[in-house]
């Protein structure tokens, strides 16, 4: 198996007892993230970690596996065993870096299984600057540019952020980072006028007064949040979709893979998990392994015709 580039930090599930075993026929599971520890993608796979592990009957481990905007994750798994040990955590970074960076495994040498979130996107700003609202912040960028900053170049985010200067006309400085936890510490200390993550990386800072959400990137207002309007409300037409779900390496055994639609199902549905991801405003967005698949080759599809219109790509 590849040599990991880098493991940050792994954590034991221990199980005192699983209700709903399914017979799992291995154990631990290992899930793998590309995500630096604490960002939304990290923080995703732990959370499913402690509810899939009591549906599936075995002991749960979530890997951290940075290194090339997940390019060395993609690499991990495409070796790694296709007996149901091990899965990695999709969101549409491993698109992006499939599509700009030719690595030498891309998200076509994986298998989308099942997706279990919408992890919606929004724009916020520190709250010791004088950006007070989008606005301000879009006519900063007229003014005097402005700066931006996503969490890597192979991101959503990024995409987000191009999307809003193309349909706004400014042309504001975009900043990529390594990683939101690295994109956000320069918005607090007002390196960057705002930034784009996700709610459940910025609940904290949100809490503690030291952040102001100023649009969602989606079509509707969050539950949670409903004085925080949509971009599309204030008159610019972006909205993006983040999803995280879970893709296997090549070759998983269909038994296998129905025994994860049923637990992902019904981890959903575990008044612990339910309340974790309400309180974040994760939004639950099932979709078996056939939909998902039709799901990742669609997104694909539509992101590399993107980058093409912009000339990122050819």
């Amino acid at each position: 198996m590849l040599k990991k580039c880098l493991t940050t930090a792994t954590v034991m599930l221990a199980l005192g007892g699983a209700a709903h075993a399914q017979d799992y026929p291995v154990d631990p599971v290992l899930l793998v993230t590309h995500s630096s520890p604490g960002a939304g993608g990290d923080v995703f796979l732990r959370e499913l970690a402690k509810a899939i592990a009591p549906e599936l009957g075995v002991n749960v481990i979530v890997e951290n596996v940075s290194g090339g905007s997940g390019a060395t994750a993609m690499a991990y798994m495409a070796e790694a065993p296709k007996d149901g040990s091990v899965f990695y955590g999709t969101t549409p970074t491993f698109i992006y870096t499939s599509l700009l960076s030719n690595p030498e495994y891309s998200y076509k040498d994986l298998d989308p299984l099942v997706n279990v979130f919408e992890d919606p996107e929004v724009i916020f700003t520190s709250t010791k600057g004088s950006i007070k609202t989008l606005e301000d912040a879009m006519n900063k960028a007229r003014e005097s540019r402005g700066t931006w900053g996503a969490s890597n170049p192979s991101s959503l985010e990024r995409q987000s952020l191009e999307l809003l200067k193309s349909v706004s006309g400014v042309n504001a400085a975009i900043v990529t980072h390594e990683g939101g936890g690295d994109m956000l510490i320069n918005v607090l200390n007002g390196t960057l006028d705002i930034g784009v993550g996700e709610m459940q990386e910025l609940r904290a800072q949100i809490e503690a007064g030291e952040v102001i959400p100023l649009a969602i990137l989606g079509k509707k207002r969050l539950p949670g949040y409903p004085d925080v309007p949509t971009a599309t409300e204030l008159g610019y037409d972006v909205v993006v979709r983040k999803f995280r779900g879970i893709a296997a390496p090549k070759g998983l055994p269909e038994d296998i893979a129905a025994k994860w639609e049923a637990a992902v199902s019904d981890a959903l549905e575990r008044p612990d998990f339910k309340e974790w991801y309400e309180n974040n405003s994760l939004k639950p967005d099932f979709m078996p392994q056939s939909e998902y698949r039709a799901f990742i080759n669609s997104f694909a599809e539509d992101t590399g015709a993107f980058l093409r219109s912009v000339g990122v790509i050819e």
